[in-house]
C-alpha cells in the first residue's frame, strides 16, 4: 500500500475512528490525540502491514490499543476513588446517561465488544478481529454483556 492509498483510507475512516475513540475515553480531546497517534504508528508501520484488505480492522487494533494506553495512563495517575466513568462523551456517544453508565460499569472485555459492535458499526467478523479474538468468543461476549446491560437497565427502571 502507498502512502497516498493510506491517507485514503484513513481519511474515509477517521469518523469512525475517532467515535470509537471517544466512547472508550470518554474526552473528546483525548479522543483526537488518541486518533492521531494511531494513525501515526500505523504509517510508521506500513509496511508491515501483510495484507491491505484488512486495513481497516488492523487500525482499529491500533486505535484501541492506543486508548487502552491512555486508560493505563489515567488510572496509574488519577486519584483513588475517582470516579472511572468519565464525565463528558464526544458526538454520537451514548444517548441516555443511564446506557452510558451501565456499559462504563460492564467488564473492560465485554464493554470492548460492545462499543465496538454497537457504537462503531462493526460487523461481528470485524469486531473479534480487531480485539484479536475468536468469533465465537466475541459472540459469547456480545450476548453476556447484553444480558447484563439489559438486567441493570431494568433494575435502573424498577427503581
Amino acid at each position: 500500500m502507498d502512502y497516498e492509498t493510506f491517507a485514503v483510507r484513513v481519511e474515509a475512516l477517521r469518523g469512525r475512528l475517532y467515535r470509537t475513540a471517544c466512547l472508550y475515553l470518554g474526552s473528546q480531546s483525548d479522543a483526537l490525540e488518541a486518533v492521531d497517534e494511531a494513525v501515526y504508528q500505523a504509517l510508521r508501520a506500513l509496511k508491515r502491514l501483510r495484507q491491505p484488505e484488512y486495513f481497516d480492522t488492523w487500525l482499529t487494533r491500533i486505535l484501541l490499543n492506543e486508548c487502552h494506553r491512555e486508560l493505563r495512563r489515567r488510572r496509574r495517575f488519577s486519584p483513588a476513588g475517582e470516579d472511572a466513568i468519565p464525565e463528558t462523551a464526544g458526538p454520537d456517544a451514548y444517548d441516555g446517561l443511564p446506557l452510558k453508565e451501565a456499559v462504563g460499569r460492564l467488564p473492560e472485555d465485554l464493554q470492548a465488544v460492545i462499543i465496538l459492535r454497537f457504537f462503531s458499526g462493526l460487523t461481528q467478523a470485524e469486531t473479534a478481529a480487531a480485539l484479536d479474538i475468536p468469533q465465537g468468543t466475541a459472540a459469547t461476549r456480545q450476548r453476556r454483556a447484553l444480558e447484563l446491560l439489559r438486567l441493570e437497565l431494568r433494575e435502573e427502571e424498577l427503581s
